[in-house]
């Protein structure tokens, strides 16, 4: 498998906190909605990713704690750059469903843990990306399964 784009970004910028946050801003910047919740990602590699989003009032509900559509959009950023540097580069993904449990409140700065399956082969498939949002405690604040479709690019963007 040809290594693609994006893991190549990650790994040139993720030995420091300067190039972890240029990374997420550059995410950001091609996936504009998610600058709202402020995410860092912490650790990027085929089949697992982790992103932190720190407890700031843009993110809050009214009792205070992290909103769920916030930890819903953590969730979602995870999964999307981790279906992207997981997959072969001869494939596309769109998300296909959401699966997500409100288990406590988050009072903290909370951090996603992403996990995959690897394709095991080139036709077209639903790959599940799991979601354990934890606290600061490391308590699971939600747990979330994406739906991944995967499917080969068409040839003309294949080579892309």
């Amino acid at each position: 498998m040809t290594q693609n784009a994006t893991l190549k970004a990650w790994r040139r910028m993720e030995a420091s906190g300067f190039g972890r946050w240029l990374f997420t801003r550059a995410v950001c910047w091609r996936a504009p909605y998610f600058a709202s919740i402020s995410p860092t990602f912490i650790s990027l590699e085929p089949g697992r990713g982790v992103v932190s989003m720190k407890k700031r009032r843009k993110v809050q509900n009214h009792i205070g704690t992290i909103h769920a559509i916030a930890m819903a959009n953590l969730c979602e950023i995870a999964a999307g750059v981790l279906t992207e540097v997981t997959i072969p580069v001869s494939m596309r993904w769109l998300p296909r469903g959401m699966t997500i449990q409100y288990l406590a409140k988050a009072e903290t700065t909370i951090r996603v843990t992403a996990t995959m399956p690897e394709p095991s082969g080139t036709d077209a498939t639903d790959l599940v990306v799991n979601c354990d949002v934890q606290d600061a405690s490391g308590k699971t604040v939600v747990s979330a399964q994406i739906t991944m479709y995967v499917t080969p690019k068409p040839a003309r963007q294949a080579s892309a």
